[in-house]
């Protein structure tokens, strides 16, 4: 079959020849329609995610749709490598394999899993998250981001925050449901007065953080307080990705002095029920009321010379 290969790491994937995958026990043989370049994929293709095996060759793609061989059409993550989903064909997890519902198209589905399940599942699962609660969004002017803002909207947050360095795209976050925006194009003693600022006068009950980094550092500054007198709300602390930074300074005592709560949310510390149920709720949220969410869809022949293309808030999807 063809299929995008990862020959060496640090390198894009070609399109070349591949076995065909023959379906195990708890595995179904899935003709592919469509599959997301989600960042998890080019971590994964560049052996740096912890869910790397190291080996070589592979094909690289985590989830996409396609048809099942009685027709069916499915959402699916991919269930052993090396047979990723940038490919004709792939093979799906019996324990995440979902009939799709009418109203939401291959290209669509296959763009906004990645990115929805990302907030969804950090905040079903791993923050449990209550209409009526306000939330931070630290590196909201990405794509899994700016879908966080509308997610917390659409679940009932009474405020959303919106954070990140790109101006243009800070501004367009408001008219998709940001009631604030705060811009880390600034020095950071600025940047952590901003924060305090929306701490003190609005409150954040969930931190959504898909940066890390002096971008969290600064966050958790302005929740660590001063004195012995002042009460500590409670601040459950979402950690989902690390595009500013893969570790940060914590100091002892602003645990010790604050409510901060840390938690992950990704592959293992949710688990696949959770994702699972996410993604169904997040299907059937799309089916009814699609979300404004941008794609582009890319032949798979093309994955070489689009693998390092920027996203400017537009998902790609590769179709073989």
């Amino acid at each position: 079959m063809n299929a995008a290969v990862v020959s060496a790491f640090g390198a894009p994937p070609r399109y070349a020849s591949f076995p065909d995958p023959v379906a195990g026990q708890g595995e179904k043989l899935v003709t592919v329609t469509a599959a997301g370049l989600h960042p998890i994929v080019k971590a994964l293709a560049s052996g740096t995610h912890y869910g790397s095996t190291g080996e070589l060759p592979l094909v690289p793609g985590v989830d996409g749709v396609g048809r099942l061989q009685d027709g069916s059409r499915v959402y699916f993550n991919s269930a052993r490598p090396p047979f990723g989903t940038f490919a004709e064909r792939s093979l799906a997890s019996d324990r995440m394999c979902l009939l799709l519902p009418d109203g939401i198209d291959d290209v669509t589905a296959a763009g906004i899993a990645n990115p929805g399940m990302s907030s969804w599942v950090a905040l079903s699962a791993r923050a449990k998250f209550v209409a009526g609660e306000s939330l931070l969004i630290l590196g909201a002017t990405g794509v899994a981001g700016q879908m966080a803002v509308k997610i917390a909207k659409r679940r009932g947050a009474r405020r959303v925050v919106a954070v990140g360095r790109n101006p243009q795209a800070l501004e367009k976050l408001k008219e998709l449901g940001a009631d604030a925006v705060i811009s880390l194009d600034q020095e950071n003693n600025a940047v952590v007065s901003a924060f305090r600022r929306e701490l003190a006068e609005s409150g954040v009950d969930i931190v959504l953080d898909y940066l890390w980094g002096s971008p969290a550092e600064a966050m958790i500054a302005a929740i660590a307080q001063k004195g012995l007198q002042k009460a500590a709300p409670r601040i459950r602390y979402v950690q989902i990705g690390e595009s500013a930074g893969k570790t940060i300074a914590l100091p002892g005592s602003t645990l010790r002095s604050s409510g901060l709560e840390i938690l992950g949310s990704g592959f293992g510390s949710a688990s696949l029920d959770q994702m699972r149920q996410a993604l169904i709720e997040l299907f059937n949220a799309a089916a009814q009321t699609p979300f404004k969410f941008s794609t582009k869809a890319v032949p798979l022949r093309d994955v070489e010379a689009a693998w390092n293309s920027p996203e400017h808030g537009v998902r790609l999807v590769f179709q073989p």
